[in-house]
């Protein structure tokens, strides 16, 4: 399990998820609006706004909210108009780190986001300096309660998953970019309820991290993922569950 997973499991058997639901949807809305006003309102000619969607109603959006920020996206509404940056540097350790942000004034959210990871041990990076590192997969987690074992596993490898294991109360399928709509489609046509479902950035490996690094890179990924701009912060670190638990209760 990724550094990025498991802090996710982590976050969510915490409750911290519930306590940022607005947060969440901030992010979640942005995306919706980004994808509408570049791809279309249309979900079925529009894979990006697919999958923003599907990703809305696995965190329990409203149906109106995802409406109106689909009209924000076409013009149908007024709204904000985002750009979107993708930014790499280096955590504690030599961890690498993705972050993925929309913004409505670039020059402001870099220099934040540089601010974040010098004062956390890090370094922002150029571009490109860590990328080659992560895979993009198709990532969904359902929770251990909501399916049976052999027969999630069966479903998902035969709608085209390519890896699926179980930890932390949830399951974890894993798919190629270029599946995650199919295998996604099949288990929700199954009436299976998805806890998750994103397109994710999956280390090609990871860097083991303890003491003084750990919780620098805990206070480093918090902090980006706090930053009103970012929707998503990706790293390889791999930090003992818990140990990380520990380090997740003090912050």
């Amino acid at each position: 399990m990724s550094g990025h997973s498991k802090w996710a499991t982590i976050k969510r058997k915490k409750g911290k998820l519930d306590a940022q639901r607005g947060r969440v949807f901030t992010k979640l809305i942005k995306e919706i609006t980004v994808a509408a006003r570049e791809g279309g309102g249309d979900q079925e000619a529009n894979p990006r706004l697919r999958t923003a969607v599907a990703t809305a109603k696995a965190a329990n959006m409203p149906a109106d909210n995802i409406k109106r920020a689909i009209k924000k996206g076409t013009g149908e509404l007024p709204g904000t108009t985002y750009e979107e940056a993708h930014y790499e540097g280096y955590g504690p350790g030599g961890v690498a780190v993705l972050v993925k942000v929309l913004t409505d004034n670039k020059n402001r959210t870099v220099a934040e986001i540089r601010h974040i990871f010098t004062k956390n041990g890090g370094s922002l990076g150029e571009a490109g300096c860590v990328g080659w590192m992560f895979d993009k997969k198709g990532y969904i987690t359902i929770e251990l309660e909501k399916a049976q074992e052999e027969s999630l596993m069966e479903q998902a490898i035969e709608a085209g998953a390519i890896d699926f294991s179980s930890a932390n109360g949830i399951y974890e399928i894993y798919t190629e970019f270029a599946e995650f709509d199919r295998v996604r489609a099949a288990l929700e046509s199954r009436k299976i309820e998805l806890a998750s479902a994103e397109i994710s950035q999956v280390p090609q490996s990871t860097i083991k991290l303890e003491g003084k690094h750990a919780e620098q890179m805990i206070r480093l990924f918090e902090s980006l993922e706090e930053h009103e701009d970012v929707q998503q912060v990706y790293a390889n670190f791999d930090i003992d569950e818990k140990i990380m638990e520990q380090l997740t209760e003090q912050q």
